[in-house]
């Protein structure tokens, strides 16, 4: 049965057993969370996020005008089945490149080897309406009307164009709307199966694939689905197979 450790009580341990013990150096590894983009095999990041041109899956040629994620509930599962839960949520923006690390508050964590996990956008305990005030001010919020809470993704350009007649396209991701007044989760948990191995303060890279939100199970035909999609049912749920896929492991650094 998986155990849960406070990482909280961990630290307040940690600090007990230095003050107990003042000729022994308890080393206790920090973990940092880096997240890196691509479109395949194109880096994404601040200076070309508004000046790439990309093709998806579909064929459409596209350009990103803002990409905005949530992520939350990040948890590493040691092979004794304990799993350390860190704090917080990490709001990230394309065109902010400050925002791609998340160094959690209290994030010690004995050595070991883990596996890693986390959510897309807020679970169901979590996704709360107007409830932090930094996700209200950054305009973050879910409408009522759709289910509340926050959104998960905001991802604005526009497609074909390199036709004559280029459209919008508005690839936000949340609560899905079943019917009036009748909601459903669409949070995703992405896991990794590839250890990590934790012996000194150490930086997770994770890669999001901008690509596979629009390829995998669901190809995505943007002239069919374009705008408005927040109250589309089936272009959520599809949102939140695709999301599966958009995330991989990349290096570790101690």
């Amino acid at each position: 049965m998986k155990k849960i450790v406070s990482l909280l009580t961990l630290a307040l341990l940690i600090i007990a057993c230095n003050e107990d013990i003042d000729d022994t150096t308890i080393t206790i590894p920090e973990v940092t969370f880096n997240f890196t983009h691509h479109w395949d095999s194109t880096f994404i990041n601040s200076t070309n996020l508004e000046t790439e041109t990309l093709t998806n899956a579909n064929g459409e040629v596209i350009t990103i005008n803002r990409i905005r994620y949530l992520t939350s509930h990040f948890e590493l599962t040691n092979l004794a089945g304990e799993t350390y839960i860190f704090e917080g949520y990490k709001l990230t923006d394309l065109s902010d490149d400050a925002t791609y690390n998340f160094t959690p508050v209290v994030n010690t964590i004995p050595s070991g080897t883990y596996n890693l996990k986390f959510v897309w956008g807020f679970n169901a305990d979590d996704n709360t309406d107007g409830i932090y005030q930094d996700l209200n001010s950054e305009s973050w919020n879910w409408p009522a009307m759709l289910g509340g809470g926050y959104h998960f993704l905001q991802f604005d350009g526009m497609y074909n164009v390199d036709t004559a007649n280029p459209s919008p396209f508005n690839f936000h991701n949340g609560t899905a709307r079943v019917s009036d007044g009748v909601f459903e989760d669409n949070f995703a948990v992405i896991t990794f199966d590839a250890p990590i191995t934790i012996s000194n303060n150490t930086t997770i890279e994770i890669k999001m694939n901008i690509a596979e939100l629009f390829k995998n199970p669901n190809t995505w035909d943007l002239n069919v689905l374009d705008t408005p999609l927040m109250p589309n049912y089936d272009a959520q749920k599809m949102m939140q197979q695709n999301i599966l896929s958009v995330f991989s492991l990349g290096e570790t650094t101690q």
